[in-house]
């Protein structure tokens, strides 16, 4: 009788935690760029061949620099997130 009892009082200190990590979306705020004005946009009806062809030459530098904001904003969104790291610090560098 005192076996049974202290086999069953010994099952309730063998309590097993299991850690179980699940990932947990998170709003991210980063602000989207600007659109910037583009040159060909500004062009009147009727623009003479050299003047389309050097807004477009310079709407080309615009809308890479551009992209160039968004793929920064869009990395800081979908880059992991590191608990161990303070939050602060440079938004435009991803730590991986």
């Amino acid at each position: 009788m005192v076996l049974i009892l202290a086999l069953l009082l010994s099952g309730c200190k063998t309590t097993e935690y299991v850690q179980v990590k699940v990932p947990v979306p998170v709003e991210c705020r980063e602000p989207e760029p600007a659109r910037p004005v583009m040159p060909t946009e500004t062009l009147e009806p009727g623009a003479l061949p050299f003047v389309l062809l050097r807004a477009a030459l310079a709407e080309i530098d615009r809308r890479e620099a551009y992209e160039d904001k968004l793929r920064a904003a869009l990395a800081v969104c979908t880059a992991p997130i590191n608990p161990s790291q303070p939050a602060a610090g440079n938004p435009w560098e991803i730590n991986r």
